[in-house]
């Protein structure tokens, strides 16, 4: 039995599981587990560290950074509540876990995710389906996991660019703006870069995990995969950043007239991924941002074309924002000195860019998993 979804313009079957008299059986790879798990106690650590950046700006008296890190916080933090608790009320006559059916009984879930906790509540009901899977030999009907999972997948890609990487433009900013280029910080930034270029590979993963006529990708593949987006991703985040530190005031105009016109051609590609009309208008609104960062298919068939003329846009953008940054640099030197001359860094910037797309292709020529 195929149970056929629609989700981000991929089809996506609730198979890995067995027809047995009506019933499903759910087959969860250890491996997979153990990223959920990972990505838990990541998502744990993340907050941990948020709030402790939040105290040391106020310790600092920086409070223009830290309302801007709070403004972060709380925005992607609702952004990802809203879409959990949309998800939940479209399946409300459908099958749930236990652990969802005692919430319910306990209290209402639109309360629950008012007071930020609908994730949480997300990964316990992935935990104790996954442990009841391979453990115990449950079954379930209608492939409950499928749904938890791969809607916990995309929350956390959700918050990766509504949250993770506006952070990353907000230290990089700072690090520009207060001199501290040193090999610590760059590496600080790397690692976030990486960060969010992991939530997407493990997206993409978990897309691919449940295609049954699909060929599954290997850790090379996602390793490929991985590079490809880091090296699109770390110059689109740079570029802002650098504006951010010489303009910060026509940073925000930047991005909403960008925002503006990628939610635009979200609308015109007529997406229709959420159950609700309200519900369809935030998902566009979402994907403009995320858009504004990285590529993200939203459509069936072909997009080749319409990827070409995404990075095309966003590799003169880059241009365009480091150009101006150099120009700024050079009008008015900083009172503190650059490590790399402005001219080196706008050449690394869109070099790095292009090797990312020149990577782009081999991945999807020779890398994509392909069934044989």
């Amino acid at each position: 039995m195929l149970e056929q979804l629609q989700t981000c313009g991929i089809e996506v079957y609730s198979v890995i599981m067995e027809e047995d008299g009506g019933s499903l059986l759910f087959k969860y790879p250890v491996s997979d587990f153990l990223l959920t798990v990972s990505g838990l106690v990541f998502f744990l650590l993340d907050v941990g560290l948020a709030a402790w950046a939040v105290v040391s700006f106020y310790q600092e008296e920086d409070y223009v950074f830290m309302g801007l890190l709070v403004f972060l916080l709380l925005g992607s933090s609702a952004l990802v509540q809203a879409f959990s608790c949309l998800w939940y009320h479209y399946d409300k006559d459908g099958t749930e876990t236990r652990t969802e059916s005692l919430v319910k009984n306990l209290c209402s879930l639109k309360i629950l995710h008012l007071f930020q906790m609908g994730v949480y509540l997300r990964y316990a009901g992935v935990v104790r389906i996954s442990i009841c899977g391979f453990c115990c030999g449950k079954r379930y009907m209608d492939g409950d996991a499928v749904y938890l999972t791969h809607d916990l997948s995309l929350l956390r890609l959700i918050e990766a660019f509504s949250e993770s990487t506006p952070q990353l433009v907000l230290m990089i900013t700072i690090i520009v703006q207060r001199g501290e280029v040193e090999p610590i910080t760059i590496l600080k930034a790397l690692g976030s870069a990486s960060a969010i270029a992991v939530s997407v590979t493990m997206y993409h993963r978990s897309l691919r995990s449940f295609l049954p006529d699909k060929a599954k990708q290997g850790w090379f593949s996602s390793v490929v995969y991985f590079l490809w987006n880091l090296l699109l991703i770390g110059p689109r985040v740079a570029a802002v950043a650098l504006l951010a530190s010489a303009f910060p005031c026509f940073i925000t105009a930047h991005f909403l007239s960008s925002w503006m016109v990628l939610f635009f051609f979200a609308w015109r590609l007529k997406t229709d991924f959420m159950d609700s009309a309200g519900g369809e208008w935030l998902y566009r609104a979402t994907i403009g941002l995320i858009w504004y960062f990285s590529w993200f298919n939203v459509i069936k068939g072909d997009t080749r074309c319409q990827s070409t003329l995404y990075h095309t846009w966003i590799g003169v953008d880059i241009g365009m924002l480091c150009g101006l940054w150099v120009w700024q640099m050079k009008k008015n030197p900083p009172y503190l000195e650059l490590p790399l001359d402005p001219y080196v860094i706008l050449g690394i910037m869109i070099s790095f860019y292009i090797v990312g797309l020149g990577l782009k292709v081999i991945y999807y020529k020779y890398s994509h998993p392909k069934i044989t």
